[in-house]
């Protein structure tokens, strides 16, 4: 599968440094190419430490121990792969962790995959239901300032936030051979 492109500022290094100025050190993903280029710059990064995650709950409890080892984590998925996380976002009520979750959107606009559009609908409600703080961004040049928010409202208010990426913003997918 393939994403056209946005023709956008380059949001995804815009997210990255500011990754970089608020200490984010870990970075747990499900491997997903709205990411793909903000996974592979902290995989670069000598001071992030980037891994791929099974399913999207462990990312959960990887972002939780993270804090507990005294570090900033970010945990990157799709729309699809929120509903795998619903039982373990009550660790995160439980024990007052803060939690950053980047989610790309899918089964919206220029959808190809009737699969992605359930939860992609029903993605912002199941996070609000489990006391989730959910913004969402659909201009690039906005995506500086939001991801700067998500990071103060979940390290210095110590809260659940999901900052939702437009499919807009990461163009087209086609499958292709």
């Amino acid at each position: 599968m393939s994403a056209q492109p946005d023709a956008g500022p380059d949001w995804r290094a815009q997210v990255f440094e500011v990754f970089r100025r608020n200490a984010i050190r870990q970075v747990a993903y499900v491997p997903d190419a709205g990411h793909a280029a903000l996974i592979r710059m902290a995989h670069a990064d000598p001071d992030m430490r980037a891994y791929p995650l099974t399913t999207e709950e462990e990312g959960v409890a990887a972002v939780c121990g993270a804090w507990l080892g005294g570090q900033r984590a970010a945990l990157l998925m799709q729309s699809s792969g929120v509903g795998n996380c619903i039982n373990m976002l009550s660790l995160i009520e439980n024990c007052r962790f803060p939690l950053l979750m980047l989610v790309t959107m899918r089964g919206e606009w220029a959808e190809f995959n009737p699969w992605q559009v359930p939860m992609s609908r029903a993605t912002q409600t199941t996070l609000s239901a489990m006391g989730v703080t959910v913004r969402r961004v659909d201009d690039a040049a906005q995506m500086p300032e939001a991801v700067q928010a998500a990071i103060d409202d979940a390290f210095l208010a110590e809260q659940p936030v999901a900052l939702l990426i437009s499919q807009r913003l990461l163009g087209r997918k086609q499958w292709t051979k």
